[in-house]
């Protein structure tokens, strides 16, 4: 049996059932559900609306000359973001970091954990203000890594980053976590004292939910 719904001027929706049709019964769900979600089903044939798997790649930003490159008005239901770093450098010694924020504030307390590059030597340091992207930054570093932030729940975020010197033979590691006063909006990536500046290189940012 086919039910067909009609358009109010032309056109019309059919639902079919299959050629060799069992008993089957769908519930609907109440309501509309928000915007992006999709109906999932229980597997006994209750319907509801779900949020679904979105991914979005921001837009890619130069931090030539800048002290801090910032993206803003991530959405809520983000839950790992990537952030991609090629080609960096600053006009100075102080290590690059990632703070996190919402909506007109950066945190720059309560962060965890450290960073550091092994290679013909190693070292690392631990980071309090932000998440360390590299360790033993110099003027002439040139760094290039993957930096993942991923929420665990109640605005808590873990961290971890890799990558490497392509001014020296040397790997990066890290991680950390961060406990955020609300829900985070944005990222920053900046230095430890805040002034020095990107000389080089282009950022970006993924995220996914």
């Amino acid at each position: 049996m086919t039910i067909r719904l009609n358009g109010s001027t032309s056109g019309y929706t059919e639902i079919d059932a299959p050629a060799v049709a069992g008993s089957n019964t769908l519930v609907l769900p109440t309501g509309n559900g928000t915007a992006n979600q999709a109906l999932v089903t229980d597997g006994n044939g209750v319907l509801s609306f779900s949020d679904r798997g979105r991914m979005v790649l921001s837009t890619s930003q130069s931090a030539n000359n800048l002290a801090a490159v910032e993206f803003t008005s991530i959405p809520s239901w983000a839950k790992r973001i990537t952030v991609m770093l090629a080609g960096i450098s600053t006009n100075g010694t102080s290590n690059p970091i990632i703070q996190l924020g919402y909506v007109g504030a950066i945190e720059t307390t309560g962060y965890l954990g450290s960073a550091g590059f092994f290679g013909a030597s190693s070292g690392a340091t631990a980071f309090t203000t932000g998440f360390g992207l590299s360790s033993g930054t110099g003027a002439s570093s040139v760094f290039h890594s993957n930096a993942v932030i991923i929420h665990l729940g109640n605005n808590l975020w873990t961290f971890s980053v890799s990558g490497a010197y392509s001014s020296g033979a040397f790997a990066i590691s890290g991680g950390g976590q961060k406990t955020l006063s609300t829900t985070l909006e944005r990222v920053r990536i900046t230095t430890v004292n805040g002034t020095d500046t990107f000389d080089a290189g282009t950022i970006n940012i993924l995220y996914e939910g």
